[in-house]
């Protein structure tokens, strides 16, 4: 089994910036993809950003690409999410997820992000 345990988040301002950790432990696996996911109320679960664990490979929704950046730390088997030039919407609590197969697998307990016009 693989725990996913996340951090970081809050309030922030519009404009300003937050960043989210994402720590594994548990299974030791060698290939595998990270993600981040967000919900806001009322709306699907949609995703953020992906990682490769292996090449370190990334992929953006359109609604963050530039804003926001995905990286890991291999040693601590870390993932990141550094937001920039947060928007009211934003807001919505966010999930790291892991691939190990043809879907995630694993999840966090969620984080809340909350961005303030």
């Amino acid at each position: 089994q693989v725990q996913l345990v996340e951090s970081g988040g809050g309030l922030a301002q519009a404009g300003g910036s937050l960043s989210l950790s994402c720590a594994a432990s548990g299974r030791t696996l060698s290939s595998y993809v990270m993600g981040w996911f967000r919900q806001a109320p009322g709306k699907e679960r949609e995703i953020v950003a992906t990682i490769s664990w292996t090449s370190g490979s990334t992929w953006y929704a359109d609604s963050v690409k530039g804003r926001f950046t995905i990286s890991r730390d291999k040693a601590k088997r870390t993932v990141f999410l550094q937001m920039n030039s947060l928007k009211p919407e934003d807001t919505a609590a966010y999930y790291c997820a892991m691939r190990t197969t043809s879907v995630y697998n694993y999840w966090g307990q969620g984080t809340q992000v909350t961005v303030s016009s």
